[in-house]
């Protein structure tokens, strides 16, 4: 199942979206208005539980034991019925809308630190050795969870362009709350998974790494998700167990103006997702709607693949750059880089 936020008018509306399977990347699926879906859903005797489904991700996910299987129902009988659905105002062709961040109001957002392979390259390039501590314990660090974007423009500062960086990553959503969650349990408390581009001004990161203390200014700016959420029960057949947590084979890589700089797999985080939640629930209640990544991939920024063969001078993001990262089965996250126009920007 894949949730998306949709745009309707002002108002930001969860969707349910539906590909079909020989279906062309181009077409992009049709998007099911949930509430309203549901609502005609019960109206015409369809076999489903709750009264009504609420008309927003993070409400959904407040209640996800008891929406997700009806989610499930409700996708089932919704999948005959599209043309009926898009006649009652209820579908609407994933084109024709605008898709916002799956969950554009998280409750909070970690970040991990999970790839070997990204940690060691970006120490490298700043002439450090590895850190040993990187094989004790899983970590992580809270970004600006007031920041989210979408697919579409992001929208950055002047600062914000000296050494501007992509970070290709997966994150999840939690749709269970816990505290103290042993991570042989962990998974139970996923309810999706998408792309994450943490963006990163190298400059400002750097400048106030030196203080020990952050990222702060360097990452708060914009941080990327979508375009959908995807439940695990899709990604079932390339989901490996094991007592420390799931680990998920889906290939990951990122493309700036259509050449493609990254290619990794998710499978290869050396932290499983479910060690990171072990770890960030200790003495801790974690929520419904809290967001975790899982940092970014091998090859997954610029800053890892500077000074290597591929980009011997270094190079760096800049106003009009199209970055698409892509994850097998999680789609294709597509934004641009916008430099705010200062007559354009609030002022009180």
């Amino acid at each position: 199942m894949k949730l998306v936020t949709y745009r309707l008018g002002l108002c930001d509306r969860a969707g349910l979206l539906l590909i079909e399977p020989s279906a062309p990347e181009s077409d992009g699926g049709t998007v099911l208005d949930i509430a309203a879906t549901h609502q005609l859903a019960r109206r015409s005797a369809a076999p489903l539980q709750l009264p009504q489904l609420p008309a927003t991700v993070l409400e959904l996910l407040d209640a996800w034991e008891l929406t997700y299987p009806e989610l499930l129902r409700l996708q089932e009988w919704a999948s005959a019925r599209v043309a009926l659905l898009a006649e009652a105002g209820c579908a609407f062709p994933a084109n024709a809308v605008q898709l916002q961040a799956p969950l554009p109001n998280p409750r909070s957002v970690r970040d991990g630190y999970a790839f070997r392979q990204h940690v060691e390259a970006a120490r490298r390039s700043r002439g450090l050795p590895m850190i040993p501590e990187f094989d004790q314990f899983p970590v992580f660090y809270f970004s600006n969870h007031h920041a989210v974007t979408g697919p579409g423009p992001v929208v950055v500062q002047p600062l914000h362009l000296e050494r501007l960086d992509f970070e290709l990553e997966c994150a999840i959503v939690l749709g269970r709350m816990g505290r103290n969650i042993p991570a042989h349990a962990a998974d139970r408390f996923i309810a999706g998974f998408m792309i994450m581009n943490d963006w990163s001004a190298r400059e400002l990161q750097a400048q106030e790494m030196k203080l020990n203390l952050g990222p702060a200014k360097g990452k708060d700016f914009a941080t990327s998700f979508g375009p959908w959420l995807v439940t695990p029960e899709e990604l079932a057949d390339v989901t490996t167990p094991s007592e420390v947590g799931n680990r998920y084979a889906l290939r990951m890589r990122a493309f700036v103006n259509g050449e493609q700089l990254s290619d990794a797999n998710l499978a290869e985080m050396s932290w499983t997702f479910a060690q990171i939640i072990e770890r960030a629930s200790y003495g801790v209640w974690l929520r419904p709607g809290e967001v975790i990544g899982s940092g970014t991939c091998g090859t997954g920024c610029l800053l890892e693949l500077n000074g290597t063969g591929a980009f011997p001078t270094p190079r760096w993001l800049r106003p009009g750059d199209v970055v698409e990262l892509a994850i097998e089965r999680l789609g294709t996250l597509r934004n641009v880089i916008v430099l705010e126009d200062p007559a354009s920007a609030p002022s009180e």
